[in-house]
């Protein structure tokens, strides 16, 4: 049984016709909730979401397939002026095209997204005393215990805890974290390590270590 492609919102003709001579069979939803309940027992094969007018629904629908099954690829069609729209929510999709698109460029994307091996493969894990960060579910825990995190806390804690004991500036987490050169405004990190310090609790806030005038580290913590 071929899976279909679930597409948000009712595609264009020209979108419609592009996957319908690519034999690629579809599914059109309205929004979240629809995505959930037309999902197929096998799970959809893929999804495209136009970024347009209906953002809040097209990212909605994004980090729901996410949540069910990380494995779906995604591709978004963008409108130019909307590109901005993509910044620090690269976990939310696998690749976009601009659109207006030209069927041939969709098409590529589409083959090289789908045709993807599906093997299974152990998934990446960071392991630093009891604290334990799954790369590829976007998951950390601590002796056991499941850290609730935002996707910046997760992905500060992830780069610190990738290199034990190496000290980053501020400006550098920026860059590496965030994604983008930040000229001042580095309480932004500051506040993110309090928020994490915050939920790692008392005796694992020494995870993450202030170097004085300098920055950050990830560092060792208490272990009982």
């Amino acid at each position: 049984m071929v899976r279909p492609i679930a597409v948000f919102p009712s595609p264009t003709p020209e979108l419609a016709q592009t996957l319908d001579l690519g034999g690629y069979k579809w599914t059109a939803v309205e929004n979240e909730l629809d995505s959930v309940r037309s999902e197929p027992e096998e799970g959809w094969f893929g999804a495209i979401i136009v970024i347009d007018d209906e953002i809040k629904d097209a990212w909605a629908i994004c980090r729901s397939l996410r949540r069910r099954d990380a494995n779906i690829p995604v591709i978004l069609l963008v409108r130019g002026h909307l590109l901005d729209e993509l910044n620090m929510r690269d976990e939310l999709y696998d690749d976009f095209c601009l659109d207006p698109f030209h069927p041939r460029e969709l098409e590529a994307r589409l083959r090289h997204l789908l045709t993807l091996p599906t093997h299974e493969v152990r998934p990446e894990i960071v392991e630093q005393g009891t604290l334990t960060l799954n790369i590829e579910t976007y998951e950390a825990s601590i002796a056991g215990r499941p850290l609730d995190l935002t996707y910046m806390e997760y992905e500060l804690l992830r780069f610190l805890a990738s290199s034990p004991g190496k000290v980053f500036t501020r400006e550098v987490l920026l860059n590496r974290v965030w994604g983008y050169e930040y000229y001042g405004g580095a309480r932004t990190v500051d506040v993110h390590v309090r928020r994490l310090r915050s939920k790692l609790g008392e005796e694992n806030a020494n995870l993450i270590q202030t170097v004085r005038s300098v920055g950050y580290k990830f560092g060792t913590a208490r272990w009982n």
